[in-house]
């Protein structure tokens, strides 16, 4: 039988140690907790700015809120970090760092009578213009309490955005309505209306949030467009080039295809050139579109009737700017396969062209051999019969010489005898001799000038 343990005898609770930590462990976990939410209760007032900005402004951006901070007596930004918030006294301060640029919000309490008024009164009259950074965004937000009837969005319209139509929809599930007419306004700020009904201070934060970051990546998303219409006329014009080079192609005979060959390369070169510059704003423009979808998701909109939603205005707005973006990195990417592959059948062509040439001119050599072997021989066949001429004179005069001295020697006919002997002497002699040279020659890695299947004779 097994008896149950009791409780009050077990061993006392002891602390296990765990392995080393990754260098990263608290970096990445911390990283889903980095840029919550700013708390938000009803009425309030925020001042939003999102400035284009490259990493060198890392550091001036961090003085100039330390500076900030420093003269309302609260401490810094530490080294290094990309992120902050305090409290001012009267607002409340955050800033974040992002990849290409920087956001900076100011919150103050209460609506007054007219939300829309300068909010930043209590900053130094000198300090946002030393904001490094270009304006993407500058956006006011103001946060009231929902009336007890349902608005007139006309009047509405008319008080608050200059009587431009707005958009906008019920957000959290019903939670509240937010309105905006994404117009910047004479101040040079855009606006938007929160008129909440019973969100949470973290609630209201978040949908603030995710109204300005829709506002925020619908610019930065747009950035791209600019550069799409640029590229618009230097595709065609490249299309085109390209459309002439590949008819020419088909009837290029040697010289034109080296021709061919080099326009291609500076076409392609020319393409690789933009591609390469403008890879990164169509891939970042396809990123932002992507997050301002999801933000538009994430309000959890509600129609309001006669009202644009926020995804039916960035539908019927913002996807035709974004088509015309994919449209022409498409058209570009294409293009330098085209050309690529062009660039290739030509290379191939010009290949076979000169192989052609090769060719032509080792077979000229060979000819040119031949003939000179030929012309070899017969200098040859004329050498022999110099030399056996020469050297049957000579016999003929050592002939005659005997004959003088009294011996019984017939000149005639030893000169005659002396002929064919000399001749078949003096013809191997310089078959020897040049069978010689050739063997060197070979030895040496050069080639007989004996043709092929013509060896000579014994």
């Amino acid at each position: 039988m097994t008896v149950a343990a009791d409780p009050s005898q077990a061993p006392a609770a002891t602390t296990l140690r765990l392995p080393a930590d990754h260098p990263r462990r608290l970096e990445l976990n911390d990283e889903v907790h980095a840029r919550p939410a700013e708390v938000l209760r009803t009425p309030c007032r925020i001042t939003f700015l999102a400035l284009k900005s490259d990493e060198g402004s890392r550091e001036p951006e961090r003085e100039q809120i330390c500076a900030l901070a420093h003269a309302s007596g609260v401490p810094g930004p530490a080294e290094s970090v990309d992120r902050y918030s305090a409290d001012l006294g009267p607002l409340r301060m955050k800033w974040e760092r992002h990849t290409e640029y920087s956001r900076y919000m100011f919150i103050v309490a209460g609506g007054g009578d007219d939300p829309f008024a300068p909010s930043l009164d209590a900053l130094p009259a000198d300090w946002l213009p030393a904001l490094p950074g270009q304006v993407m965004v500058a956006g006011r937000v103001a946060v009231l309490a929902a009336p007890a009837h349902p608005p007139d969005y006309e009047a509405v319209s008319a008080r608050h955005f200059d009587g431009n139509v707005p958009v906008g929809a019920a957000i959290a599930g019903g939670g509240g309505t937010a309105l905006t007419d994404f117009r910047i306004h004479a101040d040079g700020y855009s606006r938007f209306l929160v008129l909440n009904e019973h969100m949470s201070p973290r609630q209201a934060g978040r949908m603030v949030q995710r109204l300005l970051e829709i506002e925020t990546y619908r610019m930065l998303a747009l950035l791209a467009l600019p550069l799409a219409r640029r590229l618009t006329p230097f595709v065609g014009e490249c299309e085109r080039e390209l459309a002439k080079i590949t008819g020419a192609l088909v009837d290029s005979r040697g010289r034109e295809e080296s021709t061919l060959l080099d326009r291609l390369i500076r076409l392609e070169a020319e393409i690789e050139r933009l591609g390469a510059e403008s890879h990164y704003r169509f891939s970042a423009s396809r990123a932002y579109h992507e997050l301002v979808t999801r933000r538009i998701a994430e309000l959890r909109e509600e129609r309001i009737q006669g009202l644009q939603t926020f995804r039916e205005f960035t539908e019927r707005r913002l996807a035709p700017a974004m088509q015309t973006c994919d449209a022409i990195a498409t058209r570009l990417e294409s293009l330098s396969g085209r050309v690529a592959r062009t660039t290739q059948l030509l290379s191939t062509r010009v290949d076979v062209t000169r192989e052609q040439q090769n060719a032509a001119v080792l077979e000229s050599m060979n000819r040119r051999a031949q003939l000179q072997l030929r012309l070899q021989e017969t200098v040859e066949g004329l050498s022999v019969a110099a030399i056996t001429y020469y050297i049957v004179g000579l016999v003929g005069y050592l002939a005659k010489g005997l004959k003088a001295g009294g011996a019984g020697v017939n000149p005639d006919v030893t000169t005659a005898v002396a002929i064919p002997l000399v001749a078949i002497a003096v013809a191997l002699g310089v078959r020897q001799i040049r069978r010689r040279i050739t063997r060197t020659a070979g030895e040496d890695g050069g080639a007989s000038t004996e043709p092929a299947g013509e060896p000579w004779r014994s």
